[in-house]
């Protein structure tokens, strides 16, 4: 059996809260300024029948675009440091629905973005990508989105990790994105801002355990 330095143990336990609360941040601040420039620069109203994107609007998307693929990385990171966090009394079931929604939220994120990016494409349909980019975005993705906050709250109240007002706030907030993220323009923002509170509060519990 391989033998750890003395307070070895201590230190890789202290390290992964600590990486799951950057990378939530990391991943909260990314996501959010890519759906606030997506917003802006495609209206998503019904009423709009032929899209008119201004070189301004082409700069936000693609720096939206751009900022995508490192939101989703840093989410995939936020994810395996909270898995890692939850150790061996992880529950199975819970833990494959927190696994599986979490990659299926990061391929419709990345979707999402692809289909957004076809409006910098001379010659595309900005209509199709603009329609195509929202369906996947608020009808799928984030009511993946709503799946994988219900996860972890389970989680983090099974373990006793996340407080009861936390918990609350997170199926709160998987109801809302489940039941309204399709039908209420900006409420895909919730998943960020709560992945932002979580993520805030894992680094101060992290601070307070050293």
């Amino acid at each position: 059996m391989r033998q750890h330095a003395p307070g070895a143990s201590r230190d890789m336990g202290l390290s992964t809260p600590r990486a799951a609360g950057l990378a939530g941040v990391v991943f909260a601040l990314l996501l959010a300024a890519a759906i606030v420039l997506v917003r802006l620069a495609l209206p998503s109203g019904g009423d709009v029948e032929h899209l008119d994107v201004s070189s301004g609007d082409r700069t936000a998307i693609g720096v939206a675009v751009e900022l995508v693929p490192f939101a989703g990385i840093a989410f995939l990171w936020f994810m395996g440091a909270l898995r890692e966090h939850s150790g061996p009394a992880e529950d199975r079931f819970v833990s494959t629905v927190f696994l599986g929604s979490g990659l299926v939220f990061v391929a419709s994120l990345f979707g999402a973005a692809a289909a957004a990016g076809t409006v910098l494409e001379a010659g595309q349909p900005e209509d199709f990508g603009r329609h195509f980019a929202y369906t996947l975005l608020t009808t799928y993705a984030m009511r993946m989105a709503a799946v994988f906050v219900f996860a972890t709250s389970a989680i983090g109240r099974r373990l006793g990790v996340f407080p009861r007002p936390l918990t609350v706030v997170g199926y709160a907030t998987g109801i809302a994105l489940l039941v309204v993220g399709s039908s209420v323009p900006w409420s895909e923002l919730v998943f960020p801002a709560w992945a932002l509170v979580v993520s805030l509060y894992v680094l101060r519990a992290a601070r307070r355990s050293a």
